[in-house]
């Protein structure tokens, strides 16, 4: 889903030149992406529309192929759809509280 690859790879187009330095960004995978403050508004709306329900429908039924189709080992231990169902809401909550202060987010994978 688009919405949810914005939500946590940012947008490629931002400015974040600010960030060009070793301590922020060593070179190694993708570089910090910016979301202005009208792209956050955007993804808090988008993801405040996604049926939770719905998005999850199609994993598979066993524990372990709903695992393996999100990209988690075999034998995770929990419940896939709590755990996904879990952390679309604290992303909801945050994008949510980031447009309500009109502010820009800056995406960062570690």
């Amino acid at each position: 889903m688009a919405l949810l690859d914005r939500a946590v790879a940012g947008d490629p187009d931002g400015d974040v030149g600010f960030l060009d330095h070793v301590e922020v960004y060593d070179g190694f995978g993708p570089p910090p992406r910016l979301l202005t403050p009208s792209a956050v508004a955007a993804v808090a709306r988008g993801l405040d529309a996604v049926d939770t329900g719905t998005l999850l429908a199609g994993l598979p039924a066993s524990p372990d192929g709903a695992a393996v189709a999100r990209g988690f080992d075999p034998g995770f231990d929990g419940d896939v759809r709590a755990h996904l169902a879990e952390h679309l809401d604290a992303m909801r909550e945050f994008y949510r509280e980031a447009a309500r202060c009109g502010q820009c987010v800056v995406v960062r994978i570690d």
